[in-house]
């Protein structure tokens, strides 16, 4: 056998953190200073994205603001599971609020940050605040409060963790449902069974139009980069929001084992762009590495199985394909397209 050389990649991998990397490139997870902020114990899922994507982007505020956190966390599975009464699994100053106004409550808390600050004779409060919530409690429920707290540009990172439903009380649709999907709440049968074409909304471009400081999305599928956009945006003040994409199993009928090979999927195909923007204009996007049909990703969940039935959707799987292209256009995916999103007028404030 002839001689081949071995070669460790690093960095710019899936891989989330190694002792051979320098160490400021090594993961929060990697180092044993981690706060564990998400302590084990709690009941979510197996292969529960939302679990996974709260405990890298806790801990990773929590090392960039020096421990000096407070997180407001609205009603949803991330709050079920990791609080069932009279028990917790967070390890951080935590305040459960309101379905639709934990990020009303984070402004206030910021607020008092302040002034404790500006008190002490301080300019800018130690103590940062984190509001986080699902899909359901930040584009239905709670958008308003969110709108506000934005329009404001109170001193506030919001973490959304998308789930496309309402996961803890049923599976039911939100507004960040995708098209076609079936949940407990859209048609099971007929014609187009699934949520409706055309409708929903997208809470990363609306936050961008707001014109605040920091907009990014982020996939558990890269934990490194969602790590480093959760840094990023605490050593920034203002209203900052990250959008993180986290498959359910339970709720899209995939295995708990497939969970990172789908959010893969998702941003492979387009489908979910990974990207940051600054007062209203993308500064950065994370390339499709190779990029994959939208139908590898569709394929391993139930609640798209009635389009690969005995008469294939083929009309609709190519709807969603178009949908991807149109993202990875829009977005410049790939090679050296450049994105083309933004808002332009927005001022810094």
């Amino acid at each position: 056998m002839g001689h081949q050389d071995v070669k460790f990649y690093q960095t710019g991998t899936f891989t989330v953190g190694n002792r051979l990397l320098p160490p400021e490139q090594r993961s929060v997870q990697s180092e044993i200073e981690r706060t564990n902020s998400l302590n084990s114990g709690h009941r979510a899922c197996q292969g529960c994205g939302e679990a996974l994507g709260a405990r890298y982007a806790i801990d990773a505020a929590m090392r960039a603001t020096g421990n000096q956190l407070i997180a407001v966390n609205a009603t949803g599975c991330l709050e079920v599971f990791s609080t069932p009464y009279p028990e917790t699994s967070w390890q951080i100053p935590w305040i459960h609020s309101l379905f639709g106004n934990a990020a009303a409550v984070a402004t206030g808390v910021a607020a008092a940050a302040k002034i404790r600050a500006q008190k002490s004779g301080k300019p800018l409060a130690e103590t940062r605040v984190i509001a986080q919530g699902g899909d359901g409690g930040t584009t239905d429920i709670g958008f308003g409060c969110l709108s506000g707290m934005f329009e404001r540009n109170d001193d506030v990172l919001y973490i959304c963790y998308d789930n496309q439903a309402y996961m803890n009380t049923g599976v039911q649709r939100s507004s960040a449902t995708p098209p076609a999907a079936r949940t407990a709440t859209t048609m099971p049968v007929g014609e187009h069974p699934g949520n409706e074409w055309g409708q929903g909304k997208n809470v990363p471009l609306i936050a961008m139009a707001h014109g605040i400081p920091y907009v990014a999305t982020a996939s558990v599928s890269d934990l490194r980069d969602l790590e480093y956009k959760v840094t990023k945006a605490m050593n920034m003040r203002g209203a900052r929001y990250i959008h993180i994409f986290v498959p359910c199993p339970l709720g899209w009928g995939s295995a708990s084992c497939d969970t990172i090979k789908l959010a893969r999927l998702a941003k492979e195909t387009g489908l979910f762009p990974v990207f940051e923007a600054e007062y209203g204009e993308v500064t950065n996007v994370s390339k499709i590495r190779q990029k994959q049909p939208v139908e590898a990703y569709l394929r391993l969940q139930r609640r798209f199985a009635h389009l690969f039935g005995k008469t294939p959707q083929l009309e609709l799987i190519a709807r969603f394909q178009a949908m991807a292209d149109q993202n990875i256009r829009k977005f410049g995916l790939l090679g050296e397209d450049k994105a083309t999103v933004g808002f332009p007028g927005s001022e810094h404030k």
